[in-house]
């Protein structure tokens, strides 16, 4: 999919344009992490959208691990160029208000809780699209992701643009050595935490 030759007879805000002069259309990506950012962001301008980054994670579980996921962003940003909204009002509350009786459930609201918001987001700042870069971590629930962006999306009167990243993973930890980004080595909640780190008959008890 190329959008260079994006139809200039619809209504579009916050257009910028390229050096050839085409307009390209505006996406707000929802960023989990810099690593995860370093491969859907430049295959999305490749395909001729003008994109911004999202930082919205009050899932991620502790406090330092969440500042450093946003501090590799921030270093990711300055490098490629990539202009990047943080939420850095870091509110766990939130997250685990939502999760509490439900944790069987947990990835879905986590998905909903940041998708929900990026949408918003992107609709208030007149993007045309929205997205998110957990589509490249084969360990996500790519189908539910889809349907509850697709859902949110509609709600919202902005589209949800699907893409299927996984093939570039392996490539992001590459970048990620190449430029010296914190990688980290679990999702990023409390659960997904005790699960990479715990002994068995602790993980047994998160299940």
């Amino acid at each position: 999919m190329n959008l260079r030759n994006w139809d200039r007879s619809k209504p579009i805000l916050w257009l910028e344009t390229d050096k050839a002069g085409d307009y390209l259309p505006k996406i707000l990506l929802h960023i989990c992490c810099g690593p995860c950012a370093s491969y859907p962001v430049p295959v999305l301008r490749q395909e001729g959208f003008d994109v911004a980054g999202y930082f919205y994670n009050p899932n991620i579980h502790p406090y330092l691990e969440w500042q450093q996921r946003k501090t590799a962003l921030e270093q990711y940003a300055r490098a490629k160029d990539l202009k990047v909204i943080f939420d850095s009002n870091y509110n766990p509350v939130e997250y685990f208000q939502n999760i509490t009786f439900r944790e069987n459930h947990r990835c879905s609201i986590c998905y909903q809780m940041r998708l929900e918001r990026t949408a918003q987001v992107a609709k208030s700042g007149g993007f045309e699209f929205f997205s998110t870069t957990l589509l490249v971590s084969p360990y996500q629930k790519h189908d539910r992701i889809r349907e509850l962006g697709e859902t949110i999306g509609e709600r919202h009167e902005i589209p949800f643009l699907y893409r299927d990243f996984r093939a570039g993973f392996r490539e992001t930890g590459e970048i990620s050595r190449e430029m010296g980004l914190y990688r980290q080595k679990y999702c990023g909640c409390l659960y997904s935490e005790i699960e990479r780190y715990a002994p068995a008959e602790i993980r047994r008890l998160v299940k």
